[in-house]
Formats: structure tokens, C-alpha cells, sequence
């Protein structure tokens, strides 16, 4: 009988939610916005979710409603001013979203992606310096090595004349080494031809095995804030391999390959520390790679600011983790874009030619003097970004401004709204990045010719909320702005620059087949295949 009234009492609840959700008024009602069915989570979060968010953009505006779990009415937002406010000057209230916060910090411990405030404060600032400009120079010498690998593997290949090639399986190995060797001082995978790294394997196959049930993930994720807490981790454990979910005992293989490597690694680095600079030299990035520069500090820094051993584990899997697929699918972005326009393929080789024969080997100063190769970049990162939205939950009531009117569902004209405590706030960096009032009609256009004249004023009056050192970006939201803009931007731009440079300049790439992209973190897929080996087959001739 005590069941059965603590069941109905649950239900009870549930349904409470759900009426005051769906039935009780909101400051947000009158945000235009889909009608609410059984709400859009499904379509926000749908692997090909590119026409849901074109059609928000279009319809809507730059802020509009969207419904979420149990009918919570959700932002869904791309208004500079307004993305100011979250990102930036309100940045304490726009916090991460606590499922997403739960949900790294599930698969990869307390890192930079898993925590939150303070917390998150002091592990930036300790990851900061390690990150500076400096220490980023010295890693070109390991990423020319690691490239040239690359490009001799692909040139066997295409010895006796083109040949397909799944460029998204050499760009994910290319990616994972380059963060190997530079972030963290160790060797995965020597870029031959049937090479496997059971490491290499989980980093590729995490985001795959949330493809096929992402909207089931999402939907889960929800309840990970409350569930991490639940009982010990051994007692967590026990429940996960206890519920028959393919896609969930698959993601947890990963995490434990990926854990055990990290632990591994991190031990010999502490070992190689503790033993002096001779012992350091012998290992792959001689000191200084990320790790080990960070190890240092660590060890100079005061009590107060020191990081425990457990979170600069968690700092090795974020590295790898974000660094790979973000990085091989921007390279894969730009490979493909320029094999639909072989006009700019070619101008791209003969400026990069041009600077060989003239200076040798590029270095890192050459490589940012070459303008059409920065204007593809960024033209580039900016129509195709290789993460499209984050998420943002709103700790506290408060005022969101716009710096457009938004004419509500009433017919008024809004020019902010309340947004009530714990809503979630979408911020579509995808449309920020194509939005035609800032970029004018052509926004939807791969042209980098954009970027070689003087950008629209309105691009230069829109204050995308950037950090001062990102200023370089120009109004490109692809690695947001404020406390949590992406760490890692000037490494993931020199990985761009350098694989970029020698495989344009050494072999030709032509589009064959069609090619879908993935929504969250994009990853390439011939077009209405089945097969869950993401791929990006491109024709690979040598020049």
C-alpha cells in the first residue's frame, strides 16, 4: 500500500509539472515560436536538424520559443545584444546547462568542460598560460612532423593515380596524433595505412555512438545532474550495466579506454617530472607539450590555485576529446568545400606554392601572412561551424535584452523579455555566423573573397560578444566569447593552417559522392547511406 501512494504521488507530481508547464503563463509566451506538440527537443537535437534550424532562423527571427521537457518553454537565440547578456556581461546567471555539465563530466571527470563558477575559473585560469601564443609557436616543428606523415601515407596511396579516399578517417587519426604529441607529449598512432590504437578507436567512435539515439541522449541527459549523485560510483556502474542499452554499455567501454590511457600517461609524465629535464627530453614533445607545461605549473602554483591530480587527468581526455572532432571536421569541411570549388582550390595552391618556393618551409609567421589561405579559413568557420549551438540555463530571473524588436505573438513589438529562473537558452552559433542582417544577402554563401576588402559596417557594428583576444575572428561566433569561449582556438587554427598547407599544396581533391553533415558536432556521411562508418570519400590525385 506505501508504494502504491509513493507511486501516485510521483505520477502526482509529474502531471503537476507538466499542466503548470504546459497550461500556466510565462513571461516567454509571448516569444514567437513553434506550437507546441509534444515539444521540439526532437528537432533542436535531430542528427540532420539543419532544416529545423534554417526554418527557426527564417520564420522567427533571431529569438524565438521553442518547448522542451514536459513543455518548459526554452530560447532559442542568435541577437547579438543578447548573446552579449548570456555570454559575456551576464555570463554568472547564463550558466552551462547543468545536463551538460553532468554529461562530461560522466565521460571525462571534473575537466574545463564538466565544471561550472567558480570552479570552472580557477581551472581556466591555470589553463590559460598554457594555451598563450608562445608556447603555441613551439608546436609547429610537432605538427609538421605529424603532417608530413600524413601526407606520405596519402601520397602511397595515389602513387599510380587517383584514388578514393576516406579523408574523415586520416583527418581523425591526423587530428588525435597532432593533440597527442603536442597537448599531451605522447605518440598514438604512426599514420600508416591498417594502423589501429585501441585509444584512437574510443576517441573516434564517442560521438558515433551517440549519433544513432542523440534525441533518446538528450532526452536522458536531462536526469544526469540527479542521477551522478546517486550512491557510489562502483553502485552507478552496477546500474548502467544492468540496463540493456546497446548505445549506453558502448559509450562506457569508451570512457574506460579512454580513462585508462589518460591515467597511464599522466603517470609517466609525473615519473618523467620527477626525475629531472634528462628524463623529460626522452619523451615525445621533450616538455613541452600542454601536459607537462601545465604539470609545472601546477607544482609553482599556490595552494589555493593548485589542481588536484584527478581534474588534470580530466583535462587530458577534454584536450583530446574537443581537439579531435572538432578540429578533423573543420579540416573535412573545408577539403570538401574546396573541392566543389576547384577555381579557389587552385588560387589556394599557387599562394601557398608561391610562398614555398620564396621562403622554404612555412613557419608560423608565414603561415598567417598568406590572405587568401585566412580568408578560406574563415570563411570557412564561419558558414560551417564545426559546433553549431551551445546551452545556457538561466540561474536566476532576469531581464534579456535585444538590439532588434521582436514582434511578439500579440502583435507588439518586444525589445526585452524576462526570462524566468532555470530556462534554458539555446544560442545558435550556426545563424549568428549566417545571419543576413549582419552579413547581408549573400550571408548564405561560401565566398572568401568577403574577407580580403573591408567587412559590411554592419558586421563591424553587430558586437558579437568576443573576448579581446579573439578580436581576430571578427564577429564570427564559431568559438563563442566570454568566460567559456573555446580554450584551444589558436591550437585548433595552427592544426588548420599547417595540415591544410601541405595537403593543398601536394594533392587535388575532387568531390564523388553527396554528403550529409550531422548537426551537433558536424561529421560527414554519404548521403542516404546506412552505414555508421562516418566517412568523407573524396578523389585524391597528386599534383
Amino acid at each position: 500500500m506505501q508504494h502504491a501512494w509513493l507511486l501516485l504521488f510521483a505520477v502526482g507530481l509529474i502531471l503537476y509539472a507538466v499542466w503548470g508547464r504546459y497550461f500556466m503563463r510565462s513571461p516567454l509566451d509571448n516569444i514567437p515560436g513553434p506550437l507546441v506538440n509534444i515539444g521540439n527537443l526532437n528537432q533542436i537535437f535531430a542528427r540532420y536538424a539543419w532544416d529545423f534550424h534554417k526554418m527557426l532562423a527564417e520564420r522567427y527571427g533571431p529569438v524565438s520559443k521553442f518547448y522542451g521537457l514536459f513543455g518548459a518553454r526554452e530560447l532559442y537565440v542568435f541577437d547579438p545584444k543578447a548573446m552579449y547578456h548570456i555570454m559575456v556581461k551576464d555570463q554568472h546567471i547564463f550558466e552551462v546547462t547543468p545536463a551538460f555539465v553532468a554529461t562530461n563530466k560522466v565521460l571525462f571527470g571534473d575537466g574545463l568542460l564538466s565544471t561550472s563558477g567558480e570552479h570552472h575559473r580557477k581551472q581556466r585560469k591555470m589553463l590559460n598560460p598554457v594555451f598563450s601564443i608562445s608556447h603555441v609557436r613551439d608546436m609547429v616543428p610537432a605538427f609538421l612532423e605529424v603532417t608530413k606523415c600524413l601526407r606520405d601515407s596519402i601520397a602511397a596511396q595515389v602513387e599510380h593515380g587517383p584514388r578514393e579516399i576516406n579523408m574523415l578517417e586520416w583527418l581523425n587519426r591526423t587530428a588525435l596524433e597532432l593533440v597527442g604529441q603536442s597537448g599531451l607529449g605522447y605518440s598514438f598512432d604512426c599514420l600508416k595505412e591498417g594502423y589501429a590504437n585501441p585509444y584512437s578507436t574510443a576517441v573516434k567512435n564517442l560521438p558515433y555512438a551517440f549519433q544513432p539515439t542523440i534525441f533518446k541522449v538528450s532526452v536522458a541527459r536531462k536526469f544526469l545532474p540527479f542521477l551522478i549523485n546517486v550512491g557510489s560510483p562502483n553502485f552507478r556502474r552496477f546500474v548502467v550495466n544492468f540496463f540493456l542499452w546497446k548505445a549506453l554499455k558502448e559509450i562506457c567501454g569508451i570512457v574506460d579506454v579512454m580513462d585508462e590511457t589518460s591515467m597511464k600517461v599522466f603517470e609517466e609524465k609525473k615519473r618523467a617530472l620527477s626525475n629531472g629535464d634528462d628524463a623529460v627530453l626522452h619523451q615525445v614533445g621533450e616538455g613541452k607539450d600542454i601536459i607537462s607545461i601545465l604539470l609545472r605549473a601546477n607544482m609553482d602554483a599556490s595552494a589555493e590555485d593548485r589542481l588536484p591530480d584527478s581534474e588534470l587527468v580530466a583535462q587530458m581526455s577534454t584536450l583530446v576529446f574537443a581537439a579531435t572532432h572538432t578540429t578533423a571536421g573543420a579540416l573535412c569541411r573545408t577539403l570538401l568545400t574546396l573541392a566543389h570549388h576547384q577555381d579557389a582550390q587552385n588560387t589556394l595552391c599557387e599562394e601557398i606554392q608561391q610562398a614555398v618556393a620564396e621562403l622554404g618551409e612555412l613557419d608560423y609567421d608565414a603561415l598567417a601572412n598568406l590572405p587568401y589561405f585566412d580568408a578560406v579559413r574563415r570563411e570557412t568557420l564561419r558558414l560551417y561551424p564545426p559546433v553549431t549551438m551551445v546551452a545556457r540555463t538561466a540561474l536566476d530571473d532576469i531581464v534579456l535584452p535585444f538590439s532588434r524588436p521582436v514582434k511578439g505573438d500579440d502583435g507588439t513589438y518586444m525589445r526585452e523579455v524576462l526570462v524566468p529562473k532555470n530556462t534554458n537558452v539555446i544560442v545558435s552559433i550556426l545563424n549568428s555566423n549566417r545571419d543576413p542582417g549582419i552579413w547581408g544577402d549573400d550571408a548564405l554563401e561560401w565566398k572568401p573573397e568577403r574577407w580580403l576588402s573591408p567587412l559590411p559596417q554592419s558586421v563591424v557594428d553587430a558586437g558579437i560578444p568576443l573576448s579581446p583576444v579573439m578580436t581576430y575572428f571578427s564577429s564570427r561566433m564559431t568559438f563563442i566569447g566570454g568566460g567559456r569561449a573555446c580554450i584551444g582556438f589558436m591550437f585548433s587554427e595552427l592544426e588548420m593552417k599547417i595540415v591544410l598547407c601541405i595537403l593543398i599544396q601536394t594533392f587535388k581533391f575532387t568531390p564523388t559522392k553527396e554528403i550529409d553533415w550531422t548537426m551537433q558536432v558536424s561529421s560527414p556521411n554519404v548521403k542516404g547511406s546506412e552505414d555508421e562508418k562516418w566517412q568523407l570519400p573524396l578523389q585524391v590525385e597528386s599534383r
